[in-house]
């Protein structure tokens, strides 16, 4: 079953594999399954195609997947054209909300530590 161009998985509840859309959440499915009057327990395989075409009906309200990404990329790009204090901790690909970043947040900044040696390096020639 496909949903906004995602492969839907069949063996779970559709109240789950709603969820594999992007900007679909927990609320959110529940909300969809509510309007259309589709139980939450039903397996996506077992959905009929009526339902699964109220679904993506009740889909069309709402910004998922592609729209909602480019809405978003667009907002970041605003806050650095600014200036931002927020806009230049994501051009620097920093955290933006306030975590610290002495200790933690290394593989935001690329700074991967290898596990800690001894220092010593053994060389055999022969």
């Amino acid at each position: 079953m496909r949903i906004a161009g995602i492969n839907i998985p069949d063996e779970k509840r559709s109240e789950i594999a709603l969820r594999y859309v992007y900007g679909i959440g927990p609320k959110l499915a529940k909300d969809i399954l509510a309007k259309t009057g589709i139980n939450p327990d039903t397996r996506a395989k077992d959905l009929t195609p009526a339902e699964i075409n109220k679904i993506k009906e009740a889909l069309e309200e709402y910004k998922i997947e592609g729209e909602l990404r480019t809405e978003i990329k667009s907002n970041i790009n605003r806050l650095k054209d600014i200036g931002s204090y927020r806009g230049t901790r994501h051009a620097r690909h920093l955290p933006v909300r306030g975590q610290r970043t002495k200790t933690n947040t290394r593989t935001v900044r690329g700074n991967k530590r290898a596990t800690a040696t001894s220092g010593k390096r053994k060389v055999e020639l022969k």
